[in-house]
């Protein structure tokens, strides 16, 4: 096993006027693999979302399994509904296979070809063509590198356009040119997802006349970060829990006025104030040397919540946190973007302020948070380890 690992993000728009979307991602993980599936159901609406969420969810499971993608694609010909009006029963769907992290399967079926970005530019891997159950196939072996970018997509991203017509300036090739320009910035897979879909809604003009959904997939090295919340119950207990977080390999984060203090004692450098990190409500930052980031509490891991919240939704907000300047915002790029592998040292110390029932403000928001936060960047793919003192 090597130290790298994917970070996945996908994103869709649907088709005007329909409740349902047509396409499909699904990803499946365990020890050793990560198989990612994006469907394309027949058409739009019910029946396009029924195909591809079984397409999908047939595929990822089987081959986590183990199962050939032979025995995937007969399956799924056996098992799809046949659509009357077409006569047909099936989804088009391209298939990533990550293995230990140092290879990809990538298999295409009736999809657009997929993307890869390498050190910034457009890859030409290798194709083998195969003919299963009468239906072509592409199927490619990737060997993976700190760096690259998949992209997959639906037939709703290429050609996008606000009327009938197919927009001959918008094929793969610009496609391509698009994300070569917005990759170099380091976003998250998610971010890079939305930014190609929000292209392909200004298209549409905001009418899209089919479903379009992008999944971006990050190939990065392992990167470890980590977060202290809150003092320790116990005040003895104080030197071991700053040991221990500033033991750690990575960024160091520290959240709270009160937290801060004991690190800058027990570092014994002062702590200073920046400037130009309020926004809105968003208490200011501080700076402290030995520590890459020291930021007020409660009320900035709560925006930190919502914007993780959202992130995992819509990402509506990645705007405002990729470009502000306040605490919430440094945190998010922090652990959104460059983060892997988060360690949470959390203090249950109650602090008396707090308890002030006209306050929105106690122990049980603070934890509440904690889980929160940490159960959204589970759900980014995060590798996260939360102690309590």
């Amino acid at each position: 096993m090597n130290d790298l690992c994917a970070d996945i993000g996908y994103k869709s728009i649907l088709h005007a006027g329909e409740q349902l979307c047509g396409d499909h991602v699904d990803v499946v993980s365990d020890e050793h693999s990560t198989v990612v599936v994006l469907a394309d159901g027949l058409g739009s609406g019910v029946k396009a979302s029924i195909l591809s969420t079984l397409t999908a969810k047939i595929i990822s499971t089987m081959m986590v399994e183990g199962l050939s993608i032979e025995d995937c694609v007969h399956t799924i010909a056996a098992t799809l509904p046949v659509d009357s009006k077409h006569g047909v029963a099936y989804s088009t769907f391209t298939i990533i296979h990550l293995l230990e992290n140092a290879y990809a399967d990538v298999i295409q079926y009736d999809n657009p070809k997929l993307i890869l970005l390498r050190e910034g530019k457009n890859y030409d891997y290798p194709t083998n063509e195969m003919d299963i159950g009468s239906k072509k196939i592409l199927r490619s072996r990737i060997r993976l590198q700190e760096g690259d970018l998949f992209i997959a997509m639906s037939d709703g991203c290429p050609y996008a356009s606000a009327d009938e017509s197919y927009n001959m300036n918008w094929k793969r090739e610009d496609i391509i040119d698009f994300m070569e320009t917005v990759s170099i910035a380091g976003y998250t897979a998610k971010t890079l997802s939305t930014m190609l879909i929000d292209e392909c809604w200004k298209l549409y003009a905001g009418e899209p006349r089919d479903d379009a959904t992008a999944c971006v997939i990050a190939i990065k090295k392992r990167v470890p970060m980590n977060i202290l919340f809150g003092p320790p119950r116990d005040r003895d207990d104080a030197e071991r829990m700053m040991n221990l977080f500033f033991s750690k390999e990575g960024k160091h984060i520290i959240c709270g006025g009160t937290t801060a203090l004991i690190a800058s004692k027990h570092l014994r450098v002062p702590i200073r104030p920046s400037s130009d990190t309020t926004i809105d409500d968003i208490p200011p930052t501080s700076e402290m040397d030995g520590v890459d980031l020291v930021t007020e509490g409660v009320i900035t891991m709560s925006r930190v919540v919502q914007y993780a919240q959202d992130f995992l939704g819509e990402n509506t907000l990645y705007e405002t946190w990729s470009y502000g300047h306040d605490g919430a915002s440094m945190i998010c790029r922090l652990l959104f973007e460059e983060a892997t592998d988060i360690n949470f040292f959390v203090g249950r110390a109650v602090n008396p302020a707090h308890q002030d029932p006209n306050l929105p403000i106690n122990f049980h928001i603070k934890m509440r948070l904690v889980d929160e936060l940490s159960d959204a960047l589970k759900q980014m793919g995060k590798r996260i380890k939360v102690s309590y003192f």
